[in-house]
């Protein structure tokens, strides 16, 4: 028995690297898998339906389910598409799992107005509509009368979340799928769907080109050794969170190697109070003990 048996998933850009490996690992624990990747390079300046294909394949070797989708997942129809086929396919959806992106790294002053555009709609539309069409069939269910225990599991990154140089586009949308999982758990719960976020650390095209990250994701040469860049290291916390008995909700979770830690949501701290306005400079004179 799989800890996801009975459950469909659909795992976007899951044709390479970490979402290859959920799929996978969804297919080995019991879940028919829709494998959504458009391929192609990792600006997503073309595409190639083998990635998707290949994972299929392997899935099927293995004796589990899965199909094949190719539509593109920023896109309202594509995404549509997308719900779409796994009903087609297994008659059911219970799992989302928003991990397709791509990169187009720039400092700020170098950055064309195509490079932020692309990269805020590929990870942050590209999340919103998959979510949305799931979403409504959820609501459908659950307004029928059926009972309703999805998931949707949305990729985050430290790099919208801490920060990163030459990351502006990439970090804007990141920090914006974190608070979209915050606000959509809330709203969603009503209708027996819970939503988190994971924020990965894995060796994959993504991080191997990423500005500081290069010369440390490199795989152990000794075999003995833990690789905590292991991109198969991230999918136990997504198969986790996708199961019907799963609790969490609304939270967003930084995984790397054998490590899951919680993060916390933007929070107040020390304040500056006087009961009437301030003036600007005494406020300047004050705000540098905010910092201290």
């Amino acid at each position: 028995m799989g800890t996801l048996d009975g459950r469909v998933a659909i795992i976007t850009g899951a044709g390479r690297g970490i979402g290859r490996e959920h799929a996978l690992l969804f297919a080995a624990e019991g879940a028919k898998v829709v494998v959504n990747d458009l391929g192609g390079a990792l600006d997503g300046s073309s595409a190639e339906a083998s990635p998707a294909e290949e994972v299929v394949a392997e899935i099927k070797a293995m004796g589990g389910e899965a199909v094949a989708n190719h539509d593109n997942v920023a896109t309202w129809d594509g995404g549509a598409r997308l719900v779409e086929s796994a009903l087609a396919a297994f008659g059911d959806l219970h799992v989302l799992v928003n991990n397709a992106g791509i990169l187009r790294d720039r400092v700020l002053v170098n950055l064309s107005e195509e490079d932020w555009d692309s990269v805020i709609n590929v990870h942050l539309k590209g999340h919103f509509v998959p979510t949305r069409h799931a979403a409504t069939y959820w609501r459908e269910q659950a307004k029928a009368g059926k009972t309703v225990k999805a998931s949707i599991i949305n990729t985050s990154s430290t790099s919208g979340l801490l920060g990163n140089i030459g990351q502006s586009n990439y970090g804007a949308a990141k920090a914006g799928i974190a608070a979209f999982t915050v606000i959509i758990a809330e709203e969603l719960g009503r209708y027996g769907v819970r939503a988190n976020a994971i924020a990965p650390a894995a060796r994959t095209r993504m991080t191997e080109s990423t500005p500081g990250l290069s010369d440390h994701v490199v795989k152990p040469s000794d075999a003995a050794v833990f690789d905590v860049w292991d991109p198969a290291n991230i999918s136990p916390l997504v198969a986790a969170l996708a199961m019907e008995d799963c609790a969490s909700t609304g939270q967003v979770y930084f995984v790397q190697g054998g490590t899951v830690r919680l993060f916390q949501n933007w929070t107040m701290t020390k304040s500056l109070d006087k009961d009437d306005r301030w003036s600007v400079s005494d406020l300047a004179g004050e705000l540098p003990t905010l910092l201290a």
